[in-house]
């Protein structure tokens, strides 16, 4: 599975120069923990998420504390470019999705962004993947059929189950009684194949 068939597209972006508020906002009502911050021609320069967004907006509240609590010396961030991370990791629409993830635990990062060549153009997240093992067996089982289908109009077919994101591919018979193995292992493989691009299927197995 690659990145482009799990991202968030179009990307929600913001700029250095845009307020916390106004970012806040804007995470909030697109129901999205993080954003790229973009300069003047698209080029990702940076990342703010929900707890950057966070850090310093609020005071102590008295009432929580025995001992008066005075106001800091410093106001809050006003800016997102005041708060934003620099150090960004970004992936391709190409990336393979087991790289995203030992990237994410290596990194110990929520979301990344997604370029084609400079440009940022998805946002890939947790969630994204989360919403990807959250798919129902049988719209997995309906895409692999779908996609097996569009590959061999004309044949062979196979029996396709899934569970729990496994999918099996039973292959039926062929109309022959001549079986010719390398051809059939080709054409196994190759189904192979297209069962595992569908997103949400997590491994493919041929039961004899």
């Amino acid at each position: 599975m690659l990145v482009r068939e799990v991202m968030s597209a179009p990307v929600i972006t913001l700029r250095r120069t845009d307020s916390i508020r106004h970012a806040a906002r804007v995470l909030f009502l697109h129901d999205i923990t993080a954003a790229p911050v973009v300069d003047e021609v698209g080029r990702v320069i940076g990342v703010v998420s929900e707890l950057d967004l966070l850090t310093g907006e609020f005071q102590p509240d008295p009432r929580a504390h025995a001992a008066p609590v005075l106001a800091p010396d410093a106001g809050p961030p006003q800016r997102v470019g005041e708060v934003m991370s620099v150090d960004v990791c970004t992936v391709t629409e190409t990336t393979d999705v087991t790289a995203l993830v030992e990237l994410m635990a290596a990194k110990r990062i929520k979301s990344v962004p997604v370029l084609r060549g400079s440009h940022v153009v998805g946002m890939v997240s947790r969630r994204d993947l989360m919403a990807m093992l959250a798919r129902p067996d049988e719209g997995l089982r309906g895409d692999v059929v779908a996609a097996l289908r569009e590959h061999f109009p004309g044949g062979p077919r196979w029996q396709v189950t899934v569970h729990d994101g496994v999918a099996e591919l039973h292959a039926e018979p062929h109309g022959h009684t001549t079986r010719d193995t390398d051809t059939d292992t080709d054409t196994d493989t190759i189904a192979d194949l297209l069962a595992r691009t569908v997103p949400g299927v997590i491994r493919v197995e041929h039961p004899s």
